[in-house]
């Protein structure tokens, strides 16, 4: 399958829908009809574009499925989708592989978040810049009001998520998401989660793609008549995260067509990126010479140069990261320098065995003596840095599986 083309912006005087917001419900015969015509006169005074609603009822056994063909047969732009069965995930997929309008968009129907960052939501995908935005409560400048419980729950949830699947984005939970469709029709088929755990799956992957997720800190209001079954749930997630956690450490997600077709920047090309390699380490090499010097009197040795090696693999891996390998954003950032630093062990080692040797044949060896084996060996370790952080520390994103999110 072809990469994904470069983003465009949706033009101005685009005649058909927009934007299409789905409302999934499951017995919602209370909120459904309320909620909608809030978020049909929000959109209508609101957004500058042709927009639509679509109601996905999956599977209700009230008044809902009544409610909904009401309100699609007599609010414009409001249309609703029946499903015979349950899970707002199947919902979501359903409403958004039948829709043509070039960003789709949900939310929950208690319209929890408030609707004003709507428009802030789905302006970077209209605009082309972004492929994914979701609202997040967890970032500064949010605003929540909820009971602690489900606080203390959301925060560890996303906790575990950035300590298992080293995911960059900060909430995956808030139902308040975006996508450009052509990254959805992309992303829909590589996600098999029904349920809750749809958001948190689709997201992993397209991080994982590189695509770029932008996130809208949100106003949310709990909403104290939720019925979700939390243990439940919380169960689902687990085996969600598990099963996506045995599937990148496979390697099984196809994810190199989701990415965008010139969007490899400066990780293309061995001779490029040896260049900017080279470029980095001639400057960490000076950094590492001058602090190395510096703390040799009031540390010893061996000392000095553990500290400025640690330093400046710190720093390496980090410009290495942006410049040589075109990594741009938070996500995987923790991983790469997990291995970054066991690839600095590897320099340590080397490094501090030819001064033990250097020490070893000539115990009153001169300063300049030392710096120069030095040199030579951190020389040595930057070729075999170079070979790992090409062949493993960032060889995900050479085939599309890591990500940039922006």
């Amino acid at each position: 399958m072809n990469q994904l083309p470069q983003p465009t912006p949706v033009s101005a005087h685009h005649r058909e829908p927009v934007l299409d917001v789905v409302v999934p419900v499951f017995n919602e015969q209370a909120d459904v009809e309320r909620s909608v015509r809030r978020l049909h006169a929000h959109l209508r005074d609101t957004f500058p574009y042709p927009f639509r609603i679509t109601i996905a009822d999956n599977a209700s056994t009230d008044e809902t499925p009544r409610i909904a063909a009401r309100l699609a047969a007599t609010l414009p732009q409001t249309q609703w989708l029946r499903l015979s069965e349950k899970g707002r995930g199947r919902a979501l997929h359903a409403a958004w592989s039948n829709s043509r309008a070039p960003v789709l968009a949900y939310v929950d129907v208690d319209l929890s978040t408030d609707l004003a960052a709507l428009l802030p939501l789905v302006a970077p995908l209209i605009s082309g810049h972004s492929d994914i935005a979701i609202g997040t409560r967890l970032a500064r400048g949010a605003r929540v009001v909820r009971g602690p419980r489900r606080e203390v729950i959301s925060r560890c949830y996303n906790a575990l998520l950035r300590s298992t699947l080293a995911v960059g984005f900060s909430d995956a939970q808030c139902g308040f998401k975006a996508v450009r469709r052509d990254v959805a029709e992309r992303l829909l088929p590589l996600v098999q989660d029904t349920g809750w755990f749809f958001d948190t799956e689709l997201l992993v992957i397209a991080e994982r793609a590189g695509l770029r997720i932008h996130e809208v800190p949100v106003d949310w209001v709990d909403d104290p008549d939720s019925r979700v079954d939390v243990l439940s749930t919380a169960l689902a997630d687990l085996r969600g995260i598990a099963r996506i956690g045995r599937a990148l450490a496979r390697g099984a997600l196809p994810t190199a067509a989701l990415r965008r077709s010139g969007d490899d920047g400066p990780s293309g090309g061995l001779a490029g990126q040896l260049l900017r390699f080279c470029a980095v380490g001639a400057v960490s090499t000076v950094g590492y010479v001058l602090l190395y010097a510096a703390l040799r009197p009031a540390t010893g040795a061996q000392a000095a140069n553990a500290i400025a090696l640690l330093v400046c693999a710190l720093a390496n891996t980090a410009a290495n990261r942006r410049l040589t390998f075109g990594l741009r954003g938070h996500g995987g950032a923790l991983r790469h320098h997990a291995k970054g630093l066991l690839v600095f062990a590897i320099g340590l080692a080397l490094t501090s065995g030819s001064l033990a040797a250097l020490h070893h044949l000539f115990p009153a060896a001169a300063r300049t003596a030392e710096i120069a084996v030095l040199v030579a060996a951190n020389l040595a370790a930057t070729l075999v840095r170079f070979a790992l952080l090409r062949a493993w520390v960032f060889r995900a994103r050479r085939h599309g599986t890591d990500s940039a999110t922006a």
